[in-house]
């Protein structure tokens, strides 16, 4: 199933966005071997990826319309800057397309040594609250700020 391609390197898995159960968007999803690419367009291309060992979880919703003809959504959070939330939309066979990705970031996140609690930083619920740039140490009650 794996195929080679010059412009997205090796492509394990493609899909696209499904309408009623027909693949007739001009969304389509490729996973290659490091990253999630959305390709958006049909002669003006938008083009977004991320990096498998960015993300640090998924989640899939069935709802009943989309069921009945076998797609289902998948999001993912990442802690990529610029998509921090991608969303696979009405995607074929769903829960073997989430085995896929699960396999997959596996595989990157031990090729990098990455975890999950190494992406979770002290940033990420940090706040710059004096306007210098810096985000400032959370407040304790009872214990001054330093």
């Amino acid at each position: 199933m794996k195929k080679l391609t010059r412009d997205y390197g090796e492509i394990i898995w493609t899909g696209k966005k499904c309408i009623m159960g027909m693949p007739i968007s001009f969304t389509r999803y490729i996973l290659t071997d490091s990253k999630l690419i959305t390709r958006v367009g049909l002669l003006n291309l938008k083009e977004d990826e991320i990096e498998l060992y960015r993300v640090y979880d998924k989640s899939m919703k069935l709802p009943f319309g989309q069921r009945i003809v076998g797609c289902g959504t998948i999001t993912l959070l990442s802690k990529d800057s610029d998509t921090p939330t991608k969303v696979l939309q009405s995607v074929k066979h769903p829960r073997d397309v989430k085995k896929l990705l699960d396999s997959t970031i596996q595989e990157q996140r031990d090729k990098y040594s990455v975890r999950g609690r190494d992406m979770m930083g002290a940033s990420a619920h940090m706040e710059d609250r004096d306007g210098d740039g810096i985000p400032d140490p959370p407040e304790f009650p009872g214990r001054p700020m330093v």
